[in-house]
């Protein structure tokens, strides 16, 4: 693209088209996605970088595209802030969203509501595209509400700064992790108890590399949740024991305020992601 002048005709045109897009706003039309590979499968086009060298660049067709730059940026001048993120919008399984809904993959994030209800964000994939060419899409509104966006912000942010599990503790917890995705769907007292859970966190006394560790895990649910959750904490009970130097697993079933300020920021989120090796 041509260099925006600033001052211009050209990005006064391009901040106009900019000042109504926000974090989460869709370009359905915008089918394609680009990053550096070596050509996987599904791949719509591949196109050499340099002449006989490797990576190359490949485009794929994705469902559409997602703003993933904050708002503030985006309706900055393109002069100085010229370029927005975008990540694809991408079709998971029934029990794949079920999971994502609940955050337990931070690859993905779905929504409660609006147009990403019922497909996912891939976090995973995210493109840095001129505002010049953004400006020039189609919007469709995400359709998030206040919490929707705090959601989708904190989505992004936890992608980028979630806790590295030691490799010990995500085999111990393997167990639990993939009878979260047995259960999911299934209409049983464990199932329902399971899905109710609105985040589940971890907390290691004295520190995560201490030579003797306690384990204390919190089973989050909704505070208007009446639903009986102490099924949900039979099942970690059951299925993580302590084993070598984690001493012992304890756990209880509460609610955000039910929680300390203290306690909150001294345990991790335990997510499906960090499992994958295990899981696989």
């Amino acid at each position: 693209m041509a260099r925006v002048e600033p001052g211009s005709s050209a990005a006064r045109a391009v901040d106009a088209a900019l000042e109504v897009w926000r974090q989460g706003d869709l370009a359905l039309s915008e089918r394609w996605f680009v990053h550096v590979g070596q050509g996987p499968a599904g791949a719509t086009e591949h196109v050499q970088l340099e002449s006989g060298a490797d990576p190359s660049a490949i485009t794929t067709e994705v469902l559409g595209l997602v703003v993933v730059t904050q708002t503030c940026d985006l309706v900055r001048s393109c002069v100085g802030r010229p370029f927005v993120e975008v990540a694809p919008l991408v079709e998971l399984s029934e029990t794949d969203l079920g999971v994502a809904r609940r955050g337990r993959t931070p690859r993905f994030f779905v929504a409660a509501r609006g147009e990403l209800e019922t497909r996912a964000i891939d976090l995973d994939r995210v493109m840095t595209v001129e505002k010049s060419v953004v400006a020039g899409w189609e919007r469709t509104p995400s359709g998030l509400d206040d919490a929707g966006l705090r959601a989708l912000q904190g989505a992004l942010a936890r992608k980028r700064a979630r806790f590295a599990f030691p490799d010990d503790f995500t085999r111990l917890v393997a167990p639990f992790g993939k009878r979260l995705v047995e259960k999911h769907d299934r209409q049983s007292e464990e199932g329902r108890a399971l899905r109710a859970l609105r985040e589940i966190r971890v907390q290691a006394t004295p520190s995560w590399d201490a030579d003797e560790v306690h384990l204390f895990f919190w089973l989050l649910r909704e505070a208007s949740d009446a639903l009986d959750l102490r099924i949900a904490l039979d099942t970690l009970h059951r299925l993580v024991k302590p084993l070598g130097r984690f001493l012992s697993v304890e756990g209880q079933v509460a609610a955000l305020e039910d929680l300390t300020a203290q306690e909150y920021v001294d345990s991790d989120p335990l997510d499906l992601d960090h499992l994958s090796r295990t899981l696989d």
